[in-house]
């Protein structure tokens, strides 16, 4: 599959090819709904989608999977080193080293920059992303939800950004722009709300000071739950308060689905249900998410994918059917279809 999309891509290249290759398998690998909803899209732009998602992966496993022997410094030189090649590819900037300019070799780098130019993505984005991976080096908690949305608009804002000139609007891109950041925003904090221990035993929370503390909720709180399996009438209040925060943000975000080019919208109303169905899922389990990962029935997922496809295959029959209509009539030829004669 991955020959078919770069060819409809018109990726030729063979170590352009090579670059989003690597990006196509970090999403596979790591980003099971994200992926599985990108393949209802047209073949010939889910390599940018790959290499979106395969730069962020890159510089979040900089982050938070170096391996827990690396320091805080050690991160935060590879993530300028990882910046230095982003803006170097973006700008043709010499990267800030001592040893002067060196090739950008970094496949997700590679594939990144080319998305970009074909697509025109604001390098703003990509700069504000970078601003947040390297707050997480530092920042282990947000005082209140304004806070934390601060740093969603790198983390999460700008993803739906980005991906918004690759999947097409039926609207004016700026009228459409805030509800693609609210799909981000929606997405991330359906992944805090998952992985609240997770995050936990690196040391963050990401559930706003505020909100925990509104039901009576503090860290030393969280992580006794965390370390003894044991539940709390508190914490479960704070989780079900940041589910229902979470719920509003998809509200904000619904709107921009019908925005979309007729096309895409089926790989997008996808994960837009499927992680959804994460919330579902964290509620049916008892908010258990400090003991273990919610995670949605292969079933539902599988009953989620099909209902895309054939909206896929509906959205593509509608296509063709105005492509049909929009095809000037053939003129008729003399000798197929001869003038009366003169009687």
């Amino acid at each position: 599959m991955t020959r078919r999309e770069l060819d409809a891509a018109g990726i030729t290249d063979p170590a352009l090819r090579a670059a989003y290759t690597r990006c196509r398998f970090l999403n596979a690998r790591h980003g099971r709904t994200y992926f599985l909803a990108t393949r209802l899209l047209p073949a010939d732009r889910r390599p940018a989608v790959h290499a979106l998602y395969g730069f962020a992966r890159w510089a979040d496993d900089i982050v938070d999977d170096m391996g827990a022997e690396a320091t805080t410094a050690e991160r935060a030189a590879t993530l300028s080193r990882l910046e230095a090649q982003l803006r170097q590819a973006l700008t043709g900037a010499r990267p800030l080293e001592p040893t002067g300019a060196r090739p950008v070799d970094e496949p997700v780098v590679v594939a990144l920059a080319d998305t970009a130019a074909r697509y025109g993505i604001d390098p703003a984005h990509f700069t504000d992303f970078m601003a947040s991976m390297r707050s997480d080096l530092t920042v282990t908690d947000y005082a209140t939800y304004d806070d934390l949305r601060a740093y969603m608009h790198g983390s999460a804002a700008v993803i739906g950004l980005q991906m918004l000139p690759v999947l097409g609007t039926v609207t004016p891109r700026a009228r459409a722009a805030p509800h693609a950041a609210a799909l981000g925003l929606a997405f991330q904090l359906t992944n805090f709300l998952r992985d609240v221990g997770e995050d936990l035993d690196r040391g963050r929370i990401y559930l706003p000071a505020d909100l925990l503390a509104a039901h009576g909720v503090h860290r030393d709180l969280l992580l006794w739950s965390r370390l003894t399996g044991r539940r709390d009438r508190r914490i479960t209040a704070a989780l079900r308060a940041a589910e229902d925060l979470t719920r509003a943000v998809y509200r904000e975000a619904a709107p921009g689905l019908g925005m979309l080019d007729p096309v895409a919208r089926p790989c997008i109303r996808t994960a837009y249900v499927l992680y959804r169905n994460i919330l579902d899922s964290i509620a049916q389990d008892g908010y258990a998410v400090l003991h273990r990962r919610a995670v949605v029935p292969r079933r539902r997922r599988a009953v989620v994918a099909a209902d895309g496809l054939a909206r896929v295959l509906a959205a593509r029959l509608g296509a063709r059917g105005a492509a049909a209509r929009r095809t000037p009539p053939v003129p008729c030829r003399n000798d197929t279809y001869p003038a009366k004669e003169a009687g």
